[in-house]
């Protein structure tokens, strides 16, 4: 099974101190015994600055080291502090200069899917003059991405991007083979009974949380996305706020099951 756990998941646990980004590692591959590594920028940045600013070159040697040693691939890295739309130029092209920090640093690391947000917070649509300024940036990351063997994109994480139509819109106005979204499995403001399928297109990496692990409709989203071309990795994300490492094996155990189901139905239709 492709699987991850979500860097995300154990945020509290590095605001309390009890993990950093190598606790992080060890605990994904010996744990749970996973291959894979869904890193948040958060786990390894500046949190006392907004734009989330890098550690230097050489932590970020370290932590390539340590995939490298226990024979880890980076299937996602998820970035925030640089994403894309915000209203004032400077704040604007501050972002800009961060996101190709961290598009360099994903390289670094050896990512295979890196997920830079739209921006936007609080609108739920783009205007034209900020879908041309959005989706020009995103072919700008996506000719890097070509270029180095990844796929670039956004999550549905804010503003615009919780609105399915607007992400189909913004996808097919980037119109290049290395735009990917990470899409987050039901979490839409709007269409939220098709968000998933108008977005699988594009789909390159997925998170499940409880809602959507514990949804109804959970294996037919399974089997709708792979009929629809999805082969990436099911990632989970758990926002715990106590005993994170049972409660993301839980959602971890719940997952497997669902894709489990998943196949089991298919062989039967078969």
């Amino acid at each position: 099974m492709k699987l991850s756990v979500g860097g995300f998941s154990f945020n509290q646990s590095f605001l309390n101190g009890t993990m950093d980004v190598f606790g992080y590692l060890e605990t994904v591959r010996y744990r749970y015994g996973l291959s894979t590594v869904d890193l948040w920028n958060g786990q390894f940045a500046d949190r006392s600055d907004p734009l989330l600013k890098l550690p230097d070159k050489e932590f970020l040697n370290k932590i390539r080291r340590g995939l490298d040693e226990r024979g880890m691939t980076l299937v996602n890295i998820a970035i925030d502090g640089a994403h894309l739309w915000d209203a004032d130029p400077d704040k604007r092209e501050a972002l800009h200069k961060n996101a190709l920090e961290y598009i360099e640093a994903s390289i670094r690391l050896g990512a295979k899917t890196v997920r830079i947000d739209t921006g936007g917070r609080g609108q739920s649509s783009f205007s034209e003059e900020e879908l041309d300024y959005v989706a020009g940036r995103y072919r700008e990351y996506c000719k890097i991405a070509k270029e180095n063997g990844f796929m670039i994109g956004p999550e549905n994480h804010m503003g615009p991007s919780l609105v399915p139509s607007e992400m189909k819109r913004l996808a097919e106005a980037v119109d290049h083979p290395s735009y990917g979204f990470l899409l987050h499995i039901g979490r839409w403001d709007q269409e939220k009974d098709k968000g998933d399928e108008m977005i699988s297109p594009w789909t390159v990496h997925t998170h499940f949380d409880v809602g959507a692990a514990a949804s109804a409709d959970a294996v037919e989203t399974i089997r709708m996305l792979r009929n629809n071309g999805f082969d990436g990795y099911w990632g989970v994300e758990h926002h715990a706020m106590k005993e994170p490492y049972t409660e993301v094996e839980w959602l971890l155990a719940t997952v497997k099951h669902l894709l489990l189901q998943s196949e089991e139905d298919l062989h039967k239709e078969a």
